[in-house]
């Protein structure tokens, strides 16, 4: 869809402003400009945001200045695919991020697979040959890593129980006190199938259901009742009380419970994510949205963040695509700064925007942008530079023998492996 030169009276009622573009009348300089202004080439709202922008297609623009248009993207002009598909990546931040969730939902998939097979050798005794447990499974054990940092801070040990799930919590909180929520739009599993979810939903029904704000406020809230619950109990534990569970039969083996929680899931669970899954084709981002305490988590950690979405109002149109864009439901064309704790930087606004320079990511409001291509790296960089780290300096994989988990697999019935609300059953030296 190409943007056409000015707002007509229909655009009015899709929710444009009809203001005079008085920012843009003159120059940088000051002076004016030409009466006949050259009409806009090319500018084309990215595919993937134009099918989940409602009525895209009846959106019209001001007359934009010359030297304040963005341009059509070059990659389109390349004639050889592997060309193209490098510069459409330089050029096009959503291709880009949805390369970079690809990849990372890929990765998850190999470590599933991986630990697939390490159940299969813990469940049959041994009978196939043994297969190692992938250490990057912890990051599905949130509770368990926030338990264990805890433990680091007061005591300086890094347990060898689930020391890369610390690892991936701490990459995953420097990324959002760095980069502000992109974690959850760039690189989270959970967060890439809510987001598959609703623009399905999208598409089937040709729009989504946006609850009203007085509903919205108070289910945005249960997030951070879930997360204070979890921070409050975590926080009230004493050393012995950390090392305990750390150490506890149950903690040694809750990636095989949770292995075996979806393997073998009750009717109530199985239904509960159902709903869930239905909730998510209807609302952006339901779970994201409401319900994930570790999103809360990093939108607090995200207020830190130096890189903001920034926009430049002496040149900004109005046109409030950028709103429109935004999965997160922010008024971005109201926003000088963007300091929103559900800012994920997603970047869909930044990438709908049809004037050069007026919404980018930046330190402050009067340095320089960081470039579209530049922002995905740095995410994924970040996280695989501490992961990385962790690898080298020998914090990744985790101190139980092939013997202890063979012991444990036979022995996974007894009660020291069962838990009460984050409470472990006593147990002995032996176990």
């Amino acid at each position: 869809m190409r943007f056409r030169d000015e707002i007509s009276e229909k655009s009015v009622g899709n929710g444009l402003s009809n203001r005079p573009a008085t920012g843009l009348e003159t120059a940088k300089s000051g002076a004016p400009l030409p009466e006949t202004v050259e009409k806009t080439k090319a500018y084309e709202i990215p595919t993937s945001i134009r099918e989940v922008i409602p009525n895209s297609r009846a959106l019209h623009i001001k007359k934009i200045p010359v030297h304040l248009r963005r341009g059509k993207p070059a990659y389109k002009s390349e004639s050889l695919w592997h060309r193209r598909i490098l510069k459409r990546l330089q050029e096009d931040s959503q291709y880009q991020r949805s390369a970079v969730q690809l990849a990372f939902v890929l990765l998850c998939l190999w470590i599933g697979v991986e630990f697939y097979f390490f159940m299969q050798w813990g469940m049959s005794d041994g009978t196939p040959a043994f297969h190692p447990r992938p250490p990057g499974v912890e990051g599905f054990l949130p509770i368990s890593a926030l338990i264990s940092l805890k433990y680091w801070l007061h005591t300086g040990i890094i347990n060898n129980v689930h020391p890369s799930g610390v690892i991936i919590l701490l990459a995953i909180v420097a990324v959002s006190i760095f980069l502000k929520k992109a974690f959850c739009s760039w690189l989270c599993p959970v967060g890439t199938l809510s987001e598959s979810l609703w623009m399905f939903g999208q598409k089937l029904f040709k729009r989504t259901w946006d609850p009203p704000r007085w509903l919205d406020y108070p289910l945005r809230s249960v997030k951070y009742l879930l997360m204070g619950f979890f921070v409050v109990s975590i926080v009230q534990m004493d050393v012995d009380s950390l090392r305990a569970f750390i150490y506890s039969p149950y903690n040694k083996m809750a990636d095989v419970k949770m292995y075996l929680f979806f393997a073998e899931i009750s009717s109530a669970a199985l239904w509960t994510i159902i709903i869930l899954v239905l909730l998510s084709v209807v609302v952006k981002n339901f779970w994201c949205r409401y319900l994930c305490p570790y999103g809360a988590l990093l939108g607090i950690a995200g207020w830190l963040s130096p890189l903001k979405i920034t926009r430049n109002k002496e040149t900004c149109v109005d046109c409030e695509l950028c709103t429109k864009a935004c999965p997160s439901r922010i008024a971005v064309h109201k926003s000088r700064r963007v300091w929103s704790d559900e800012c994920s930087s997603c970047m869909a606004c930044v990438a709908v925007c049809p004037v050069k320079d007026t919404l980018d990511v930046r330190l402050s409001a009067r340095s320089k942008p960081v470039p579209t291509s530049v922002y995905g790296v740095l995410v994924a960089g970040a996280f695989a530079a501490i992961v990385g780290m962790a690898m080298l300096t020998g914090f990744w994989q985790n101190g139980i023998s092939q013997e202890e988990y063979e012991r444990r697999f036979n022995n996974l019935g007894a009660p020291v492996y069962q838990h009460f609300r984050g409470q472990v059953p006593q147990y002995g030296p032996n176990d």
